[in-house]
């Protein structure tokens, strides 16, 4: 709780500035005079930044079931002898975490992995058929240590309010923009006319680009964080180097697009900006840097 209430008084703060530094320039209040609201719009566009990630990471764990057809292994009744190991993998590694223990779960497909939910003490993680049947169990539990790292993390609730920040940006500077080309470029002094609509469109898609790629490369840090964390919990950096090294020789698993950031593999990307997993090679290479573990 604490780190989402820092995380939220900290972009508030930067969205005040943005504000503030817009009227300092004169933008804001020739804007105002052209009959827009900044503060107004400022607000909404938060309110629709942040409700559409909020949601997403609420209903998070059940879409994540849906859409890879997981199923949730009962602790107190495994089917076998792999899921018991399974499930007492997993809370050993949130016990040491500090966490609550996660769901457990197992969904066929090629070899990947994820862990996602809304709180930590009630969160989800999931393998597939593909990476428990190519992996020997230490690269498994390492695997596994990754995903529990980022849960411990908080790492799907920063994920969140980061989209949420940039989707209000989005938002808010696009239409201005839109406001800017209708208003004083295009000379409409009737209402808001299609000058402001198709402005507002084209500029939200290439905010929003720009904006991806910020999201991105914190996607990216997470994912150097979870593989340190991996190590920390299971005392050796090794297994996670061996499950990485494994994981570059394999075609990883798609995951469905709204779970692509929480899975293990590596990103391929056209462009690095957009990946939201650095290459294996990265990530071996910032586990080898480490200090022994």
């Amino acid at each position: 709780m604490k780190r989402i209430v820092l995380f939220l008084m900290t972009n508030l703060a930067v969205l005040l500035v943005l504000s503030a530094t817009m009227n300092v320039l004169g933008v804001g209040r020739y804007l105002t005079a052209q009959g827009l609201d900044l503060t107004q719009l400022l607000i909404f566009a938060a309110i629709v930044g942040f409700t559409g990630s909020i949601i997403s990471l609420l209903i998070s764990k059940p879409m994540a079931k849906a859409s890879t057809g997981a199923r949730v292994i009962d602790p107190q009744a495994p089917a076998n002898a792999r899921e018991a190991w399974l499930v007492d993998t997993v809370h050993q590694l949130a016990d040491r975490a500090g966490i609550g223990r996660p769901e457990v779960a197992i969904y066929e497909g090629p070899p990947n992995a994820f862990a996602t939910g809304a709180f930590k003490n009630d969160a989800l993680v999931a393998v597939s058929t593909g990476l428990l049947q190519s992996m020997t169990e230490e690269e498994v539990a390492a695997v596994l240590g990754h995903e529990v790292a980022h849960i411990a993390n908080g790492d799907m609730v920063t994920l969140t309010l980061i989209q949420g920040v940039v989707n209000t940006f989005v938002i808010f500077m696009s239409r201005v923009v839109g406001y800017f080309v209708d208003r004083v470029l295009l000379k409409n002094e009737r209402e808001t006319g299609i000058g402001f609509y198709v402005t507002a469109f084209v500029f939200e898609i290439i905010f929003g680009v720009l904006a991806s790629i910020i999201v991105a490369w914190f996607s990216r840090q997470r994912e150097y964080r979870a593989d340190a964390g991996s190590a920390v919990l299971l005392g050796s950096r090794e297994p996670m180097i061996h499950a990485l090294a494994r994981l570059g020789n394999l075609e990883p698993g798609n995951l469905p697009k709204n779970f692509e950031s929480s899975g293990i593999a590596g990103g391929k990307a056209i462009s690095a900006l957009f990946a939201s997993h650095p290459p294996i090679e990265s990530r071996i290479y910032a586990l080898q840097a480490l200090q022994r573990i």
